[in-house]
């Protein structure tokens, strides 16, 4: 007996939204380097390492966090960190 199976998105996007990935720098030099923790276990301490040897290396970076891993980054936060970085390392750990 064969049956039809229909799967389902759960996120019920019939058409995302899709933009062109931007082309990465051609140096990080100059740069603002933002490291944003999704809120998993640990990420944190490895977050904190990132940010570390990135600043030994001389460049500049800032630090994020979101509230919680079970969510998206709030609206607000996101937006602080596209108008205060260049770039961003989104990190976690488990």
């Amino acid at each position: 007996m064969s049956e039809n199976v229909t799967l389902l998105d759960p996120t019920a996007e019939t058409s995302p939204a899709t933009r062109e990935r931007l082309a990465p720098p051609e140096s990080l030099e100059g740069l603002t380097i933002g490291v944003l923790d999704i809120g998993k276990v640990r990420g944190d301490v490895f977050c904190d390492e990132i940010a570390r040897l990135l600043g030994d290396k001389g460049f500049t970076v800032k630090q994020y966090a979101k509230p919680t891993n079970t969510r998206t980054a709030p609206t607000d936060l996101a937006q602080t960190i596209a108008t205060e970085c260049d770039v961003v390392v989104e990190a976690l750990s488990d």
